[in-house]
């Protein structure tokens, strides 16, 4: 899976990290709807760390089509309202 965060880039993201990706998407949207800028800070530079670590960066000069776009580390809460689907940030 390709996952862009924006202003970094893009990512090859192994299937098998999915699933601990979904859980701290679920800590941003939880965040997200609490209006809880506190923990939504903290919460959206854990699932972006975690994007990082387990990750590959995309080559650069390749074409390909994000499979998920994640917002910049600098975010506020009000632009991952906006970004937000039914689904969170990472559908699943």
């Amino acid at each position: 899976m390709i996952i862009r965060i924006l202003g970094e880039g893009q990512f090859d993201v192994a299937d098998e990290h999915l699933d601990r990706l979904n859980e701290l998407d679920e800590a941003v949207e939880a965040a997200v709807e609490a209006d809880d800028v506190a923990t939504f800070t903290p919460a959206l530079e854990a699932l972006l760390d975690a994007v990082r670590s387990h990750a590959s960066p995309h080559a650069p000069d390749a074409l390909d089509a994000s499979d998920l776009i994640l917002p910049p580390a600098d975010a506020d809460i009000a632009e991952v309202r906006e970004m937000l689907a039914d689904d969170g940030l990472i559908p699943g």
